[in-house]
């Protein structure tokens, strides 16, 4: 016998609750599983395309994990001590670049900035925050990604865990398929194909695009000469799939360094502000549409009300699961709009074709 609409209604509502609550309790504990999980569904493409040039899955598994460790040592042997050491930097010399903002808007605009006045004192406060701080800033970053979990534990956990799900993703897959309700099965393949295809074209393009760019940002800033051209190119690039914050962050952050560095140089200070705009170009024109696709269904507004409101209430866990369910709730969300325009409520009750047409208004 089937379930009543209110009796699924229930169920599938107390689904969702006991997914935030197992969300809330254990998020720290699921972060290297749900990290593991996030590369094995980005890389399962490309071991289907290594299975069909006829190697067995599990030789394409390890071809897969070997590029990426590989890839990973070069970062750490490479990148990451060079990008440490800029942002440490960066930290030690914020209250020599304060005082010089201070010394320039005394200068130019000496009513705004008068002695004692509140631009100035939160000029110099800001800057001995930062320089007093910015280590214990750094360190309860770390803290919140790693907090529970250890960071070596994460560290050996999330290859592991991705290396496993990638091998077996198609027999898990059939697996959840095997278990869907039997009376919704083909609604519930429909929907979750459209959800597939959302973050398909979402994350795994937004993520290309976001490599591209950090890429492009940090070459191109480090050749024009700016100190800290990594650090910036590399932030850039990493908030790049949040709407508009990439290049807004990274385009103050680099134009206000390049006036510190180049002033009196605007050449050097226009090439900086003109790879920004290069960038935007590049990723609005060329990289978005390419990679991304303009009909993936994640309105910029919408993820970002998802991002804001499981970030804040998940936190780092909260953030990384925000845009799956971003998509899934909008592929829901359009699925239960088609319905409705396809009901009686919307369309109302069909012509009884036993009573005469009613008569035309406008004769």
């Amino acid at each position: 016998m089937a379930l009543s609409r209110r009796q699924q209604v229930i169920y599938w509502g107390l689904a969702a609750a006991l997914f935030l609550v197992v969300l809330w309790y254990l998020g720290p504990v699921l972060l290297p599983f749900i990290v593991g999980g996030a590369i094995a569904y980005i890389l399962d493409p490309l071991a289907d395309r290594l299975e069909a040039l006829g190697l067995p899955r599990v030789a394409a598994t390890a071809i897969i994990t070997l590029i990426a460790v590989t890839g990973l040592i070069v970062a750490v042997a490479f990148l990451i001590p060079t990008l440490i050491e800029q942002t440490n930097a960066l930290v030690r010399l914020a209250p020599e670049y304060f005082n010089a903002l201070r010394a320039w808007l005394t200068l130019r605009f000496p009513a705004l900035v008068a002695e004692g006045g509140i631009i100035q004192t939160g000029l110099a406060d800001l800057g001995e925050v930062i320089r007093a701080r910015g280590g214990q800033l750094a360190q309860q970053v770390l803290a919140g990604v790693f907090g529970v979990v250890n960071a070596v534990v994460f560290i050996v956990v999330v290859p592991v865990v991705a290396f496993y799900l990638l091998l077996d993703w198609d027999e898990l897959v059939a697996r959840v398929d095997d278990l869907l309700p039997r009376d919704h099965v083909g609604t519930i393949r429909r929907i979750a194909l459209d959800i597939d295809r959302t973050l398909a074209s979402f994350v795994r393009g937004q993520l290309t695009v976001c490599l591209i760019l950090g890429t492009f940002y940090s070459v191109a800033l480090m050749l024009v000469g700016l100190q800290f051209g990594l650090v910036v190119g590399a932030i850039a690039g990493l908030i790049t799939f949040i709407p508009y914050v990439g290049a807004l962050v990274g385009g103050v952050l680099a134009i206000g360094l390049a006036l510190f560095q180049f002033w009196g140089d605007w050449t050097s200070i226009g090439l900086v502000a003109a790879i920004f705009v290069a960038g935007q170009f590049l990723e609005g024109n060329v990289l978005t549409p390419k990679l991304v696709g303009g009909s993936v269904g994640l309105h910029p507004v919408w993820l970002l009300f998802a991002l804001s409101a499981f970030g804040s209430i998940y936190g780092f866990v909260g953030m990384l699961v925000a845009v799956p369910v971003a998509a899934a709730l909008g592929v829901v969300a359009r699925f239960g709009v088609a319905e409705y325009k396809q009901s009686v409520l919307y369309r109302g009750h069909p012509p009884d074709p036993a009573l005469p047409a009613p008569a035309d208004p406008r004769v």
